[in-house]
């Protein structure tokens, strides 16, 4: 067999390819190159890009084997993630990479806008010594003002305080509690406006944010007030910031991001109060090595059939490992479920009883709706990435109930769902002994024990003698052995249920001609191989 296509877009450390093993086959592109990247893509598996390459519907529909976007970074501003959604291809990304280096140089950039490091440099190595033009401020009994103290805002608050700064911080999301006990005092942001000495924004860029720093703030600011942006471009409004140095109400800027990039003609850039770097926010080969086996990680799990906790368009959150054993028997059983309904159900309850109620379980929630729609849709591969969509656009609500109580079992998933007419089907199963066999153990209020298989049928009927010589005749006489068989009915001469499992698949005839012979009210084969 081949290997799956891990392609790279972009330059990565070596530490990444090593990370990704054996076990793919990498290729390369120039992902700046649209038409180069639109061939190579075309069978890719996985794609790992940094931010030049830019992974937007067009590309992903060009890509008819995709099923991972890597981005070795934090912002996804180039991954159409909708799209991604929509087409069940992963998106994933590295949160945690850079945070360490992004803070480091938002501190350096403040460092430099207080001492006029840049400018005295450049002013020196050009042959002019010039002490008292570069004087600057101490940054000792200042106040610094963190607009957004998330990750990265709490490590710039934690080292710029070993400095001696005071810190204020505005994040609408953080308790002041918490806050507190970081030392850090929480404001709003027209307070922290009024207020901070030093400015430094860490906040995401989304339509909220965009001009947050804009004219009207920059006129509530001190005219001594120094403004750092190593976020996101935009989040500082740029001509309101020129605006702002030109007429005296700010000191001074360090930037390292902007609206537009790359950026290389900027009316801030006519400031000598202003420090410019070109988006060196991730630039250090520690981050960068940490990012690209960060994403090499979750390519293989994701290339594995794995669900990654961090991938940004997957529910579900940290796997427990108690859990973990249980989502391929709750996707097969959501796949039982839909063979026995025969359409799409109106609410869908998942249900898990027992021990593992002590973790989240919202993971197996979806993977069962994975195992619902796989053989319903059609058009694309159903994964856990878009098998929500699939449920919101036909209607379908879902619903995860959890209980510590399991009278039968260790622990219990049960796939129930309600049809059109009210008719409802519940299909229950478990994991038994220490290799977690998969098991089903109820269909509806039928009780069974059956160890889950490649190829099953489940036929329905009213409880007579001679139906199982029947069975055993008909699938002999096509060829096809039973390698188990559950007898189960609500009482004598009522309704009976039999699950078999057996080596080959039951061709739609013979299952028809055994429905017949027994007068089955249903009859329905499950393939769950692959």
């Amino acid at each position: 067999m081949s290997k799956p296509v891990v392609l790279i877009a972009e330059e990565l450390s070596p530490a990444t390819v090593d990370a990704l093993g054996p076990d793919f086959e990498i290729r390369h592109c120039d992902g700046a190159n649209r038409a180069e990247l639109l061939g190579a893509i075309a069978d890719a598996d996985a794609i790992l890009i940094r931010s030049a390459t830019k992974v937007d519907a067009e590309a992903i529909a060009a890509a008819g084997r995709l099923r991972v976007v890597a981005r070795a970074g934090v912002g996804l501003d180039n991954v159409d993630v909708a799209a991604a959604t929509k087409a069940g291809v992963m998106v994933v990304n590295a949160p945690t990479s850079n945070i360490v280096t992004a803070a480091e140089l938002a501190c350096g950039l403040l460092l430099a806008t207080a001492r006029n490091i840049p400018q005295a440099s450049t002013a020196l190595k050009n042959g002019e010594w010039k002490r008292s033009k570069y004087t600057g401020v101490e940054l000792a009994e200042k106040t610094l003002g963190v607009v957004g103290l998330g990750r990265i805002g709490v490590l710039v608050a934690q080292r710029m305080a070993a400095f001696g700064m005071k810190v204020i911080a505005y994040d609408p999301y953080v308790q002041p509690a918490r806050a507190a006990q970081m030392g850090v005092k929480l404001l709003s942001l027209d307070e922290l406006l009024e207020n901070a000495d030093f400015i430094t924004v860490h906040l995401p860029k989304t339509p909220e944010t965009l001009g947050l720093i804009g004219d009207d703030a920059l006129r509530k600011v001190k005219p001594s007030v120094r403004i750092v942006n190593a976020a996101r471009g935009g989040i500082v409004d740029e001509a309101a910031l020129a605006s702002a140095l030109k007429e005296g109400r700010v000191a001074g800027a360090g930037l390292d991001v902007y609206a537009t990039e790359p950026c290389t003609d900027s009316p801030l850039f006519e400031f000598d109060s202003v420090v410019c770097t070109p988006h060196l926010g991730a630039s250090t080969g520690e981050a960068q090595e940490k990012a690209g086996v960060s994403v090499a990680r979750s390519v293989r799990l994701a290339l594995a059939g794995e669900l990654v906790p961090d991938a940004v368009n997957v529910q579900g959150g940290v796997i427990a490992e108690d859990v973990r054993p249980g989502l391929p028997l709750a996707e097969k059983l959501g796949r039982i479920f839909t063979a026995l309904a025969g359409e799409v159900a109106q609410r869908l309850d998942v249900e898990v009883y027992g021990e593992i109620t002590q973790h989240d379980v919202k993971v197996l929630e979806l993977s069962a709706l994975k195992g619902v729609f796989e053989d319903v849709v059609a058009e694309t591969t159903v994964s856990y990435v878009n098998a929500p969509l699939f449920a919101q656009e036909r209607g379908v609500e879902v619903r995860l109930t959890t209980s510590s109580e399991s009278p039968d079992h260790r622990n219990l998933i049960t796939v129930r769902g309600t049809l059109t007419g009210g008719r409802e089907i519940a299909v229950s199963g478990t994991l038994a002994g220490p290799k977690h066999q998969q098991k089903i153990v109820g269909i509806d209020e039928h009780t069974v024990d059956l160890s889950l298989a490649d190829h099953m049928a489940f036929l329905r009927y009213t409880d007579r003698p001679g139906i199982v010589g029947a069975l055993g005749r008909i699938l002999g006489e096509a060829g096809i052995n039973i390698a188990g068989m559950q007898v189960a009915r609500s009482h004598e001469g009522g309704e009976a249920l039999v699950a078999l499992t057996v080596d080959d698949t039951i061709p739609p005839a013979v299952l028809n001609e055994i429905a017949e012979e027994i007068g089955a009210t249903s009859a329905r084969g499950v393939n769950l191989e692959g």
